[in-house]
């Protein structure tokens, strides 16, 4: 019986967003190095870069080498190694060759989410963290009639809520 592969192993992540960078031979500056790093999406929120989530905290060059150091979303967050080896990955494809540093101190806060990372979490049904719950309304219908429905959303550092009036539900990104 002859087999047939019906799931070929596909990139669910392209990294660099189907761009093309090529440093090999040449070195990047610090901006463009920066600008590579911001086409790195975030596993949990693709529509969001590792950049604008501000898990990005630095980036120097080092003699011949590049340190980018990340601070993960929280101590436990499960996606930091694949973070870590997206950034790599991102920066091997353009030949840049660096070092992930992940530093946990002093420990990342939302408030590094960046006012892009904000709008396109918010264009994409996630409310951005607030500084006052109170002031929490739908993002597809704007109103203030929402209910929480689980303290965890899809991912630990996410609440779900519905909306009263329109009924849709949406992710709310947890203040910490």
């Amino acid at each position: 019986m002859k087999h047939i592969d019906l799931f070929n192993p596909v990139s669910l992540i392209g990294t660099d967003r189907g761009r093309e960078f090529d440093y090999h031979g040449c070195t990047p500056s610090v901006d463009e190095v920066w600008q590579l790093l911001d086409l790195v999406p975030d596993p949990e929120i693709p529509v969001i870069s590792v950049v604008d989530l501000g898990i990005v905290r630095d980036v120097r060059l080092n003699n011949d080498s590049w340190q980018v150091d990340i601070t993960p979303t929280y101590s436990g967050c499960p996606a930091t190694d694949f973070i870590a080896s997206e950034i790599e990955q991102a920066l091997t494809r353009a030949g840049i060759d660096a070092k992930i540093k992940t530093v946990l101190a002093p420990a990342w806060s939302s408030t590094w989410i960046s006012t892009k990372g904000r709008q396109a979490m918010l264009a994409s049904n996630i409310v951005p963290p607030l500084h006052d719950l109170d002031t929490l309304s739908c993002p597809n219908c704007g109103s203030a009639q929402v209910k929480q429905q689980n303290q965890f959303g899809s991912t630990a550092c996410k609440a779900l809520y519905t909306c009263q009036s329109c009924l849709e539900p949406f992710d709310y990104f947890k203040t910490i």
